[in-house]
């Protein structure tokens, strides 16, 4: 069978209207049955990631984490990065974001009364169901990354925006990669 972008966009609604925006359940999503896995974790829970292998780079924090520790507002701490940017059409963490997430993690594990929501955004290319399903898919590969590093269910809370909370205006591929994220908000 042959699909095309409307069918598509019909059985992403359904999905959406049968299962809601915001979850915190890892089973029955539409991200999990059309990604296949997130990108490798190996080597980032030993605890011997050091800020300064990062350096610095898009991400950081927009000032939503003023409460936490000083290690979130450290440039060459990776914890001070909340924002995981992705390629067009992907749910798959980017490579260069595999440690910021690792943080973030052991962060939330060694930290069970701290919470988050994972906010999925999308740019504004697409129908708005399918940007949705898209932001969705981007918060919960992040939340499976940091499921897979022992932070529990209760501390992380998925929500998908689509494109109608766009970081930056704009009509263009400079504009689009910044839309194209998921933040994490620290509650």
């Amino acid at each position: 069978m042959r699909f095309n972008k409307t069918y598509l966009a019909l059985a992403m609604s359904a999905v959406l209207i049968a299962s809601g925006c915001s979850s915190t359940d890892e089973e029955g999503s539409l991200a999990d049955s059309t990604q296949g896995t997130d990108a490798s974790t190996s080597g980032y829970n030993d605890g011997s990631m050091a800020g300064s292998q990062f350096g610095s780079g898009n991400g950081y924090s927009s000032g939503s984490g003023s409460h936490l520790g000083p290690e979130f507002s450290d440039p060459n701490n990776p914890l001070s990065k909340q924002i995981i940017y992705f390629e067009l059409d992907s749910s798959q963490v980017k490579q260069e974001y595999v440690p910021v997430v690792a943080a973030h993690a052991r962060y939330l594990a060694s930290h069970p009364n701290q919470h988050v929501i994972l906010s999925g955004h999308a740019d504004e290319r697409g129908s708005s169901e399918y940007n949705i399903a898209l932001g969705e898919q981007r918060a919960k590969s992040v939340e499976r990354m940091m499921r897979s590093q022992g932070v529990t269910a209760s501390q992380l809370e998925v929500v998908s925006y689509g494109e109608e909370k766009p970081a930056v205006s704009g009509h263009d591929e400079s504009a689009w990669q910044m839309n194209r994220r998921v933040e994490v908000g620290y509650q």
